[in-house]
């Protein structure tokens, strides 16, 4: 096998193919290729530059990577479409073809038998048979939805250049066998798939650097008053059915309206134990007493 070396990694596949009969297929097939071959020729890159392997339904191509990836993004995101609405136009309805594509790049190694093998392939093709992708091309109107990995966006999409708007592209979680994998989808994600946290970290942060822990943003105050100022002698303690218990050891705490006496059950699960001054007055009543006021 032959050492891996960076490639940029082109995917298409045509939605419904194994419905259609076999007439159809190899109409369908020829579409699928010549299209590829007018967008890998717009965007600069000839039969020297590159590799394709036949899937039947879908072409798979590895680009040499030297060749200019904007310049085919650019051609994917103008010339695709319309080459599909022209094909479309004409077609019948058993005749009509729509993609989906994905534009990756990684390492990838040619074996003696012309396989080619490479984590960053996988990944590409895990992104292709998602069920994000898959839902993005069947929900819209259009017959093309694309979807780039996280190093394509780096180093590309996100520097918004000349026919390659940034704002148009959405950051997704594809769920794959070997977990979630991350990637940026041109156009709308259905169903509310956006992954706003990671848009907004991914721009605050930059790539490459771990996003904000799920706990908090880090952004803003905990709820309830003034940051830092926590009970002097209360403890928090998690209760025995999952809930917060919290235990004033030194008197009851003042909140401002009336004095509750006891422990205290929450309808979610939590217990505050001791007694509890929301205002007014009030004195000893369990184990701890209000401040300033007559016996209750």
């Amino acid at each position: 096998m032959s050492d891996p070396v960076s490639r940029t990694i082109l995917l298409l596949d045509i939605e419904k193919y194994s419905d259609r009969d076999d007439v159809e297929q190899a109409y369908l097939r020829r579409m699928l290729y010549d299209i590829t071959d007018r967008a890998l020729e717009s965007a600069g890159v000839d039969e020297t530059l590159r590799l394709r392997a036949d899937r039947g339904d879908s072409v798979m191509e590895l680009i040499d990577a030297n060749a200019s990836v904007t310049a085919l993004l650019r051609a994917l995101l103008t010339d695709v479409p319309a080459e599909l609405r022209a094909v479309n136009r004409m077609a019948s309805r058993s005749a009509q073809i729509r993609l989906r594509a994905v534009l990756a790049t990684g390492y990838v190694a040619v074996d003696e038998l012309d396989g080619w093998v490479g984590s960053d392939l996988n990944h590409a093709c895990r992104l292709l048979d998602g069920e994000v992708l898959r839902a993005a091309l069947r929900d819209s109107g259009d017959d093309f939805a694309l979807c780039v990995s996280e190093s394509v966006y780096a180093g590309i999409v996100r520097h918004d250049r000349t026919g390659v708007p940034a704002a148009d592209f959405h950051a997704v979680t594809v769920d794959s066998k070997n977990g979630p994998l991350r990637a940026w989808l041109h156009g709308t994600a259905p169903g509310g798939a956006d992954d706003h946290r990671d848009v907004r970290n991914h721009s605050e942060r930059g790539p490459g650097v771990s996003p904000v822990p799920d706990g908090g943003s880090g952004e803003r105050p905990a709820p309830g008053g003034s940051q830092g100022n926590a009970a002097p002698q209360g403890a928090a303690q998690g209760g025995a059915q999952g809930g917060v218990v919290i235990t004033f050891n030194g008197g009851s705490p003042s909140f401002g309206g009336s004095f509750v006496a006891g422990d205290q059950h929450g309808v979610s699960g939590g217990r505050v134990t001791g007694d509890v001054h929301l205002g007014g007055s009030g004195s000893g009543l369990g184990s701890g007493s209000g401040s300033g006021g007559e016996s209750a």
